[in-house]
């Protein structure tokens, strides 16, 4: 008897999944914009994926903010990582709510590196205007955060810093090296830890990464729940260092109670999208469980 591999069954519910959107049984649809920002001056870009009542719909959505990897764009999650099949799906089966998810375009590994203020424009230029443009629940609890790779990294130190802001965290493949790069890494020639002279900033590398967050984290008392992948043959050792990441947020909340704690997944492959694209829906379906679905505000 033949055997099919599990990614050779996911490819094709991914194609019987587009073809059922195509009938219009699945009405997810995708925009993109830009706006000025003030922080970059420059026109900030995003997509966003609204759900297929919300143009009919007074409601107020919650939000997924999902960032994509190293030189990558807003159009990622989109073109690579099945995000609009996905999301069809999850909300068509009632597995995820309604919802609302903004794919921001970055060029500085979401920190404020030597190219440009990245997280401060996501936070104070960004995330205000999603919520002034489009119905999105303004709260906590109605709020999320998950990225791949470069984007896990800016997930995790988004959520660990601002714990007041996001109510669950999902780190993909997570960049988060501990205690540098290892040097086949993009981040030794990325712009945003590049000093003057074009020399990898390990300094800045050290303030920026999750360890001076995690701290400041673990000072306080609201917990953001994680949810933390890998490939268990990740080309940069991320297996590794998830698992670091893991368990530092383990020993702070490990389980007892059921919506605080922090989960690990080892998964079959590399650093790849084939990865991202087939542990999304798990993610997205754990994430969307600690947010309120869409509701009338005042």
């Amino acid at each position: 008897m033949a055997c099919t591999s599990p990614r050779a069954l996911h490819n094709v519910t991914a194609l019987l999944l587009a073809a059922l959107a195509a009938t219009g049984a699945l009405a997810g649809t995708v925009e993109h914009h830009e706006f000025p920002s003030a922080t970059l001056d420059r026109p900030y870009a995003y997509e966003i994926y609204l759900p297929d009542d919300y143009a009919e719909s007074e409601l107020h959505y919650p939000v997924l903010y999902l960032l994509h990897g190293s030189g990558g764009s807003e159009t990622d999650w989109v073109k690579k990582g099945d995000l609009v099949t996905t999301a069809d799906r999850l909300i068509d089966e009632g597995a995820v709510p309604p919802a609302i998810v903004v794919m921001p375009g970055g060029r500085s590994w979401w920190i404020d590196g030597h190219n440009e203020a990245g997280e401060t424009a996501f936070l104070e230029d960004l995330m205000p205007e999603v919520a002034a443009r489009w119905r999105t629940l303004g709260t906590r609890d109605g709020r999320l955060i998950a990225g791949l790779s470069a984007g896990g990294y800016g997930a995790t130190n988004l959520a660990l810093s601002h714990p007041e802001r996001f109510a669950a965290a999902a780190a993909l493949s997570p960049a988060s090296y501990v205690p540098t790069p290892p040097p086949t890494s993009s981040a030794h020639r990325h712009p945003a830890f590049l000093d003057a002279e074009g020399r990898f900033d390990q300094a800045l590398w050290k303030a920026r990464n999750y360890p001076p967050r995690l701290q400041e984290y673990l000072a306080q008392d609201r917990i953001v729940p994680f949810w933390v992948m890998s490939g268990d043959h990740d080309t940069f050792d991320i297996a590794w260092h998830a698992a670091a990441l893991y368990q530092a947020l383990r020993d702070h909340q490990p389980g007892q109670v059921e919506p605080d704690r922090v989960e690990f997944r080892v998964v079959d492959g590399d650093h790849e999208w084939s990865v991202w694209a087939e542990a999304l829906p798990e993610a997205v379906t754990w994430l969307f469980g600690h947010v309120q679905g869409p509701r009338a505000t005042d």
